[in-house]
């Protein structure tokens, strides 16, 4: 059973396994310096769909069936499947995975969500509860800007300090099979520093990330040169300069073993991203694309992954709130029998 260490920090004592793993971008994210790591890059952003919504959709649901082939395994073999997205009620989610027919919990983390996805299944595993589950989270650039700025047609300009919502998805499968296994985690708290720009959610999101990381680092008694990364889901480069200073006002320096999958998956200058990217699909593609076959081939042997997310709604921020943010994190560790 997880062994609960204190303040939403556990470890497991039999870890879950990754099994399989999956990531699906689009033709902007491809042409990023990380477009030769993912599974599939898909050039026409509608997915050959009539709307961007069930764009997402297909993208979702090609990132679960790539997860599925690459472990050969079919659809009944998975027992419960977790998923979310950034799209009103996760329809996003909804409508992807309805055909798959597997039981279905729908997540709303924003940006967190494949950390959230991740913790909550790896805890059916270890429980028992089921045999095999999956993690799946998506994003869209164009079903999020009409969502929660502005419709593509206006031609808003956009600020130095906003980040390109990633058009990706990935998938995670978890069971008690694999070389890489998920060995604890953090549970994040609401954090609210009072941010209300939405052209900014790297500020917005940064004090959740210090929080969490700092949370699980104190319980664990371990410190970040434990660790060859710690990542942190899409703060981009103003969120990722705000969390090592606060991190260092903290007493604990990150710089050195901290990557931010926002500011890795675009190049900013030449793809005119400004800060990087961000949504669901950022740190979920990245994770799958990028650092899960890093530590399967053995050049990464244990990292925390903090997805980080901004839990407004475009109804909150019209009436004048401010931007709650959290951040969940997962350790996740080459297995010793790998």
């Amino acid at each position: 059973m997880a062994e609960y260490i204190a303040d939403g920090v556990f470890r497991y004592a039999s870890p879950p396994k990754i099994e399989a793993y999956a990531s699906v971008v689009g033709q902007k994210e491809g042409e990023g310096p990380l477009g030769k790591c993912f599974d599939e890059v898909v050039h026409d952003d509608h997915f050959g769909e009539p709307t961007w919504e069930k764009a997402e959709s297909r993208f979702q649901l090609e990132a679960a069936a790539l997860a599925l082939k690459k472990g050969s395994l079919t659809k009944e073999d998975v027992g419960l499947i977790c998923a979310g997205d950034l799209i009103n009620q996760c329809t996003g989610s909804a409508y992807g995975l309805k055909g798959l027919g597997i039981s279905f919990l729908g997540l709303y983390g924003a940006c967190s969500t494949m950390a959230e996805g991740l913790l909550i299944t790896s805890n059916f595993i270890e429980s028992g509860a089921v045999k095999r589950a999956a993690a799946v989270t998506s994003s869209h650039f164009s079903t999020a800007e009409r969502q929660f700025r502005y419709p593509l047609s206006y031609g808003g300009q956009r600020t130095p300090t906003s980040q390109w919502t990633c058009t990706a998805s990935g998938a995670v499968i978890l069971s008690d099979k694999g070389r890489t296994e998920i060995t604890g985690g953090c549970i994040g708290k609401i954090i609210d520093m009072g941010v209300t720009d939405i052209t900014n959610m790297g500020a917005a999101m940064a004090p959740a990330a210090a929080d969490t990381i700092s949370r699980y680092l104190t319980a664990t008694g371990t410190s970040p040169s434990d660790f060859d990364r710690i990542i942190t889901g899409d703060l981009g480069t103003v969120g990722s300069t705000l969390l090592n200073e606060l991190m260092e006002k903290n007493g604990t320096d990150i710089s050195a073993v901290h990557s931010d999958c926002g500011s890795m998956i675009f190049d900013n200058d030449s793809q005119d991203t400004h800060c990087g990217g961000s949504g669901c699909g950022c740190s979920a593609s990245v994770l799958c694309g990028y650092f899960l076959p890093a530590i399967e081939r053995g050049e990464l042997n244990s990292v925390l992954f903090a997805a980080t997310g901004a839990l407004m709604s475009p109804m909150s921020l019209q009436q004048g709130e401010s931007i709650p943010a959290i951040s969940h994190l997962v350790h996740i560790e080459r297995s010793k029998n790998a």
